[in-house]
């Protein structure tokens, strides 16, 4: 008997817990039940029995993480352990699975913390597989796949962008941030806390948080149209990885709908994304607060034109954007000390919130120049999907899938494990799952010009 044990049943895990399940209920050549066991763990019951109902094969196990006896029975259980918790609780089972010779994979960027597990995974003879899933996932993978082809012909790739981003469907998009959640809510307020690092012409660039979002550029995708981007977290790291030391530009980026960029800069420098500052909000409302972090005191104009002459708007859609989150509301709060990040979390979550119905939508696309016969040649790679519904969304299915594809490969023997921490760079990993992902429509389109 195989024992799968994933663990996270958040907005993302959709599909891996579902194709990983419809294996427990395929029939092997002597005509029994399949021998794979399924054990799906989170803190959440109801999430748990949602994604899972339709599976009586399924097992389930309501788990805090931080329950150290009860996590590490259902590691110890297992023979492979697949983790869609929160970036920062992955060095636990991470821990675990050292302990109990486990194998590993996450969807989350591999940590200093993990990385220092590196020989001591490879001592075990484990594999601790991060970064698994959509960005990083398979950006990695497409991006590795074109430079083993381009490095055939080409002497040297001067200049590599690579941009992902979860959108809304168009059929979708009813609010004028052109933007819902279909991941978790909490990451997109800490998106870009940690600035950016990235090679422009040569040099290196590093931009602080508070600059991140000015003066965002725009790239055109084919199939949806002009979508502005910001650069992500520290892209110098992977050129190391990515084996690009002769290229002048290097860029991993996060794509937005331009307005999206320009409303988001604006909340960024009225204080509202920090997660740091503690305000209590009992009696309080949602302009209290607002007066409270822009330092209204001049009571001759309203707290919105306050705002505005303090963010230097004029244009009205952006105006209208941060208006329409009802942040100047008199409604009151109640909820105790909070910092401003979580209070516009709270707004978010219900703001952009994603109907039943709603499809979201996942685009990436990499630009690679490279050098010909002399000349300089640009090939663009383009990836859209679109999801289902807001359960059986793109975002879940390009997270989830190369997960479960991986899983799948390690269980059936298919491939051989390799060892240490690891991000997929390698043809072992990268060809077969990039097969079967173009099987679920996850494929890309390319293109070459001089």
């Amino acid at each position: 008997m195989i024992s799968i044990l994933i663990v996270g049943a958040g907005k993302s895990s959709t599909y891996l817990i579902d194709t990983l399940l419809k294996h427990t209920q395929k029939k092997n050549y002597k005509n029994r039940d399949s021998n794979w066991r399924v054990v799906v763990a989170d803190s959440d019951e109801h999430n748990l029995k949602q994604k899972t109902q339709h599976y009586p094969n399924a097992e389930i196990a309501v788990l805090d993480i931080n329950n150290t006896p009860q996590r590490q029975k259902l590691v110890k259980e297992a023979d492979i352990v697949v983790s869609l918790m929160p970036p920062t609780l992955h060095i636990l089972l991470a821990k675990d699975c050292l302990q109990f010779k486990k194998n590993l994979i996450t969807s989350s960027y591999a940590s200093d913390e993990m990385r220092e597990l590196d020989q001591k995974a490879k001592d075990a003879g484990l594999m601790f597989m991060c970064e698994m899933g959509l960005d990083p996932g398979i950006d990695h993978m497409s991006a590795s796949h074109i430079f083993n082809s381009v490095r055939k012909v080409a002497s040297s790739i001067t200049s590599f962008k690579s941009y992902c981003g979860g959108l809304i469907a168009p059929e979708s998009d009813t609010n004028p941030w052109h933007y819902k959640f279909s991941w978790n809510p909490k990451n997109i307020i800490n998106a870009g806390k940690g600035g950016a690092y990235y090679l422009e012409q040569g040099a290196k660039v590093h931009l602080e948080y508070e600059k991140l979002f000015d003066n965002n550029k725009s790239i055109y995708c084919d199939g949806v149209g002009e979508l502005a981007y910001y650069a992500n977290r520290d892209s110098l790291s992977y050129i190391d990885l990515y084996q690009l030391h002769e290229s002048k530009d290097f860029m991993r980026a996060t794509l937005r709908h331009p307005e999206f960029c320009i409303g988001w800069n604006a909340l960024i420098k009225l204080g509202a994304t920090n997660t740091e500052d503690q305000i209590n909000t009992d009696n309080r409302s949602f302009k209290d607060w607002i007066m409270n972090i822009s330092n209204y005191e001049d009571t001759n104009i309203s707290v919105q034109d306050h705002v505005w002459n303090k963010l230097g708007l004029s244009d009205n859609r952006i105006k209208n954007m941060i208006e329409w989150l009802d942040i100047f509301s008199d409604q009151t709060i109640n909820n105790g000390y909070m910092s401003s990040g979580d209070i516009l979390l709270n707004i978010l979550s219900e703001k952009w919130k994603m109907e039943e119905d709603d499809k979201d939508m996942v685009v990436m696309q990499h630009e690679i120049e490279y050098l010909f016969k002399g000349a300089t040649n640009k090939l663009v790679s383009g990836l859209v999907v679109k999801g289902e519904d807001s359960n059986f969304s793109a975002m879940a299915k390009t997270v989830g899938l190369p997960m479960a594809i991986l899983t799948e490969l390690l269980m059936n023997k298919m491939i051989v494990a390799p060892t240490g921490v690891l991000i997929p760079t390698m043809p072992a990993i990268y060809r077969p799952i990039l097969k079967r992902l173009e099987k679920y429509n996850i494929g890309f389109s390319e293109s070459i010009s001089i």
